[in-house]
Formats: structure tokens, C-alpha cells, sequence
């Protein structure tokens, strides 16, 4: 194929995104900003999903150019991975990581295809033993580890592998609303989040946080977007307390524009796409204190501990309290994306890294713009 770049001088860059999850999530979401990117920066893309997933990227590709495949998550082998990656014939892969060792399969797949770069979306759990000595087998073998976090890329130096190329952190991004929502003038005010309903994301201790509210006599709404294994737990959890829980929405913007505190209590992140989307929208926001959270976003969110219900219910108190100082710290948070969080600048540097993992440097929109490389 000789599809050209934006400036009409290179053969298209052929990059396939494996995404081996169950479910969606900020992960998916970071493959999504690229894809719908991808023919921007002269890159054709494909990607080979989990049957639960492959119908979302058909909104943006081809629908040739998605194949549907197993999940292969926790498996040894992947073998409808890696014969869907070898019918793309790809200059590179990207292989989306959820966590350090479960994408593990389609690791060892793609690196029997081509040039193979990952992208650790969470720091975790890096096996013990042979598992470990294999695993880091797998890291040794990527040419380019990316993650948006600092202990995500330590952990990987440290207890597993360097890979070829070294290791990049990269800043996260999201689209950037022309018209940020900012909070919505709810009386009561009304808080809310949108995640994977899993023990990760921490929704009861935003649910205890709501029940020392209620018990201070603090009026409040609790909204809580999403699917995953726990909700049943959680529904429970919330019998009594104003917390609804309205399942998954296809509507990210429509459902942050109805808030007027974003609240992430998660036990683990990197840097979380949830938070930084409700930043975009100018909304005030109060995370916990995981992954890069306080050193990025700590000048425009209000940071506490994990697994805290009571400190969490102390940060949020005061913006419900105080809507003009609430939507204030939205607009920083405004700004900070502005300047720091776009989706564009970010798909720029990661399809420069793709070019020269595959040997192709300097012909992609945003090429030498390179982030720093942990060592």
C-alpha cells in the first residue's frame, strides 16, 4: 500500500494495537485517542482486540482492518493473536499492558511479528521466580516500554527488565472540549465518577466518604458511572445513601457536564484518563494519592490518601460547601490541560516513537519530540 503522510512524502507507517482486555476502561481509551489519530500522522492502523472490544474501534477503522480475537489475558499462549498480527503485516506493534504480567501472551506474539513497543497503563504485580524470570524475558524483548508514570517505570528497571530501547514516560492527554461543562449548579451538589466498578477504583471508599457526609449533615449526590465485577457489592454497599449508580455511559461528556466535583478514589493508578478528562472540562476534582497523581496534578486537585473514606469526605466537604472556590479550582485544572494534557501532542510523540522503533525517524507530524527516558 502506498497511502502517504500528511505531507504527501512517505509510505504510511503500518501499526497494529493489540488490546487484550475484558473490558473498557482508560486503557482502551488511550488506544482509541490514537487510532482516530492514526491517518493524521500517516500512520495506517489496525488492531487486533478481545471479541468484547473489536465492534468499539470499528467506529474509527475500517472494519478490515479490526479482527476480533480471544482473550488471552493470564494465558500461556495466544495463538488467535498472533495469526491475526501476522495477516497485518506490520512495520510495529503496540501492545496495550493493563498491568506488568497479564498481557503476557500477546507480548510473546507480538514479538515473533516485528518491532514491538508497550505501553504500562498500571504499575502491579511482577510474579515471582521463573514467572518473573520469564516475564522479564518478555521486557528484555520489547524495543520501547511507554508509561505515564514514574513508579510504573521503576518498577519495570528494577524487578523485571530494561528493553531494548529503554523506557519513556510519557504524559497522558485527552481531547481538550472547546466548551468545557465546568460544574453544573446541582442543589444538592452533585458528585460523581465514571471507572471500572473494581476494587482498584476504590468506589467504597467514595461510598464511605458519602456516609460521613450524610452523617455530618452535608447535602450531596453521589453518581457513579460505570460497569465491572463488584457493582452488585457496591449497590449494596450504597442502600440508604443518596448514591446512584447509572451504569456504563457511552456519554463521557454528557455525563461529566451533569457534576459538579469529579471524585477518583482509586487504590492504583499511573495517571488516570477519567481524572484528566474531567479536568479538560474544568471541572473540580479530588483524587488519591497514587501513581503520578500528586507531582503532575497536585497544584490543581485535591489529593488525598487512599483508602481513606473520612479524609476524603474532609476534601470534598469544602467544595461542596463553597461553589466559587470549587469552580475556580476547575479553571486551573482547565488551564493545566490546556498546556500540558492534549491528546494530539500526545498521539504526536507516540507515533514519532513508533517511526523509530520500526527504523523510519523524522517523517511523522511532531517527530524529535521525544519525552524523557527513565533510567
Amino acid at each position: 500500500m502506498t497511502a502517504l503522510d500528511r505531507a504527501g512524502s512517505a509510505p504510511a507507517l503500518r501499526a497494529t494495537f493489540v488490546v487484550d482486555s475484558e473490558g473498557w476502561g482508560g486503557a482502551e481509551t488511550w488506544v482509541a485517542h490514537h487510532v482516530r489519530r492514526s491517518a493524521d500522522h500517516g500512520v495506517r492502523a489496525e488492531v487486533v482486540a478481545s471479541a468484547p472490544l473489536a465492534e468499539r474501534f470499528r467506529a474509527w477503522l475500517p472494519a478490515d482492518r479490526v479482527r476480533a480475537v480471544p482473550v488471552a489475558r493470564f494465558a500461556d499462549r495466544a495463538p488467535e493473536s498472533a495469526a491475526a498480527l501476522a495477516s497485518s503485516a506490520p512495520d510495529v506493534v503496540h501492545v496495550n499492558l493493563v498491568d506488568p504480567g497479564s498481557n503476557a501472551a500477546v507480548v510473546a506474539a507480538a514479538q515473533e511479528v516485528a518491532p514491538t513497543v508497550a505501553t504500562l497503563h498500571l504499575a502491579g504485580d511482577c510474579e515471582a521466580g521463573p514467572g518473573r524470570a520469564r516475564l522479564a524475558a518478555l521486557y528484555r524483548g520489547l524495543d520501547l516500554l511507554i508509561t505515564p508514570a514514574e513508579d510504573a517505570a521503576r518498577q519495570v528497571l528494577e524487578r523485571l527488565a530494561e528493553p531494548r530501547r529503554g523506557v519513556v514516560v510519557q504524559q497522558n492527554g485527552v481531547d481538550l472540549p472547546v466548551d468545557p461543562s465546568g460544574p453544573a449548579g446541582h442543589r444538592p451538589p452533585r458528585v460523581g465518577v465514571h471507572c471500572r466498578l473494581t476494587e482498584q477504583k476504590g468506589v467504597d471508599v467514595l461510598v464511605g466518604a458519602t456516609r460521613v457526609l450524610v452523617s455530618r449533615g452535608v447535602p450531596v449526590e453521589v453518581v457513579v458511572a460505570g460497569s465491572g465485577r463488584d457493582e452488585r457489592q457496591l449497590r449494596d454497599l450504597a442502600v440508604g445513601l443518596p448514591v446512584s449508580f447509572p451504569g456504563w455511559s457511552p456519554d463521557v461528556r454528557g455525563f461529566l457536564a451533569g457534576l459538579d466535583v469529579f471524585c477518583l478514589p482509586s487504590r492504583r493508578e499511573a495517571m488516570p484518563l477519567a481524572l484528566l478528562e474531567a479536568l479538560a472540562e474544568g471541572l473540580p476534582c479530588v483524587a488519591t494519592d497514587v501513581g503520578d497523581v500528586a507531582a503532575v496534578l497536585g497544584d490543581v486537585v485535591v489529593v488525598v490518601p487512599p483508602e481513606d473514606p473520612v479524609a476524603l469526605a474532609d476534601a470534598l466537604a469544602p467544595l461542596l460547601a463553597e461553589p466559587a472556590a470549587a469552580a475556580a479550582l476547575g479553571r486551573r485544572g482547565r488551564d493545566l490541560a490546556e498546556r500540558h494534557l492534549d491528546a494530539d501532542a500526545m498521539a504526536a510523540r507516540t507515533f514519532d516513537l513508533l517511526r523509530r522503533t520500526a527504523g523510519r525517524p523524522g517523517d511523522a507530524a511532531g517527530a524529535g519530540r521525544l519525552s524523557g527516558a527513565a533510567s
